[in-house]
């Protein structure tokens, strides 16, 4: 037996290297900005974050974590080895588990949602910091080096490994591969026992469920040819619009209806591309589409009239009247071409929960009591993503401070008050990784 979560979190707080370790936190926050205005400095665009996750493995070395590397997928990762003073009084059994003792991954993602040639001009407006990805995930890149730096200042470790990554491919086509490697190849994969993922500002919400997505790559094909000379010929721009005009038939939750309501479905076109001049017929057109869900089932259903509504539009579309010139036929009489379709899955996230009776949400419950914090549990599609599903404890977390503009050209930061997040995410670590210790399963 254990103590109740509340006692453990009261006796944790009064650990005088905790207080240190707050104590860091207090006084290091011009260290934070500049950190922050460092890593904004840097691009990291989906599938280009490798100039980031370097400058990542440079801070890891001088923070003094163990083993720091980029691992296969691209992480920057690194380890807070475990107390062996403390792990001696974990808890033995007489037949003891002869694999490596667990790990309790602290996680940030290095990409943004925005593209390689995207204007990266910061400004500071007093306290707030405006450049795309200064909240997403700037804000948590920095909580990340906050906490490696005052565990290692406070000499404070834990009876388990605290793995330490800057990973790759949490936006868009990333598809979480860092993540992914993490859990399914990496050298670490069989050992993380809890995760937590530091995403964004806040210092009150929790993802505690984990948001499934499907994504797609919608391609329609035609010949192509010469505005005048090939008129007639298959539009495939013209063709993909009235396809996607159709898809607000599907399943889906409607627009306007409540955001909590349970299941909700949403469906959205996030990008189309098509063309090369205005007298030319394209001969292709594509776009994005994002299915998400809080039912399995909801969005199987989804993604299957989702299908099913484009191959009618694309390759069977409804006759129309004589008098509407664009018909699928081409330059040669007689001779009928139709356009192709291709519709290609570019992301696949999982979807998970964490269970209430979890000793990780007891924890942070605790926690969130002892800083006179609300705790809000929420859902949403991040890095935790990928442990949920497997069954994994994890949540995503803030890491203090208000943001806003998210994945929009005008996205700001403010880390004013950041340091009760931090103090939050420092707490719950620690009884997390102790709890660790204890669970470790006898073979």
């Amino acid at each position: 037996m254990t103590p109740s979560a509340n006692l453990r979190v009261t006796q944790l707080a009064a650990n005088p290297a905790v207080h240190r370790a707050f104590h860091w936190l207090h006084l290091h926050q011009p260290q934070l900005r500049r950190w922050l205005l460092e890593i904004l400095a840097i691009p990291a665009p989906p599938f280009g974050e490798a100039a980031r996750a370097a400058w990542f493995l440079d801070r890891f070395t001088e923070l003094g974590l163990t083993n720091p590397h980029i691992d296969d997928a691209g992480n920057a990762v690194a380890l807070l080895p475990a107390s062996e003073s403390v792990q001696d009084q974990a808890p033995r059994t007489s037949n003891p588990d002869p694999r490596p003792s667990p790990v309790v991954l602290l996680s940030a993602h290095l990409d943004t949602v925005f593209p390689a040639d995207t204007p990266s001009q910061i400004t500071e407006d007093g306290d707030r910091i405006l450049a795309p990805g200064a909240c997403d995930n700037a804000a948590g890149l920095t909580g990340l080096l906050a906490l490696a730096a005052a565990l290692r200042h406070a000499n404070l470790t834990t009876p388990v490994p605290v793995l330490f990554a800057a990973n790759v491919g949490e936006e868009g086509e990333g598809d979480l591969r860092g993540m992914r490697h993490l859990f399914t190849e990496s050298p670490f994969a069989s050992r993380i026992h809890t995760a937590f993922a530091l995403e964004g500002a806040g210092s009150s919400a929790v993802v505690t469920r984990a948001l499934a997505s499907r994504r797609f790559r919608v391609t329609v094909t035609g010949p192509g040819g010469h505005a005048w000379a090939d008129a007639g010929a298959p539009n495939p721009i013209l063709a993909l619009s009235r396809a996607l005009l159709a898809l607000e038939g599907i399943p889906h939750t409607a627009p306007g209806s409540d955001r909590h309501a349970h299941p909700r479905t949403t469906l959205n076109i996030g990008q189309i591309a098509g063309g090369s001049a205005i007298n030319s017929i394209p001969a292709s057109a594509t776009a994005w589409i994002d299915l998400r869900s809080t039912d399995p089932d909801h969005l199987h259903a989804s993604e299957t009239a989702l299908r099913d509504s484009l191959t009618q539009w694309i390759l069977h579309p409804p006759a129309r009247p004589a008098s509407e010139p664009m018909q699928p036929t081409s330059s040669k009489p007689g001779v009928t071409v139709h356009p192709t379709l291709t519709i290609d899955l570019i992301g696949d996230r999982p979807g998970g929960a964490l269970p209430d009776d979890s000793p990780l949400l007891s924890t942070l419950h605790a926690v969130d009591r002892h800083l006179h914090i609300r705790t809000e549990p929420g859902l949403g599609s991040t890095d935790a993503n990928i442990p949920l599903s497997l069954g994994v404890p994890a949540i995503a977390i803030g890491c203090g401070g208000m943001g806003g503009g998210i994945h929009t050209l005008n996205e700001w930061y403010d880390p004013t008050g950041r340091e009760t997040a931090l103090r939050r995410i420092l707490l719950t670590l620690m009884d997390t990784a102790a709890l660790a210790a204890v669970d470790t399963p006898s073979s």
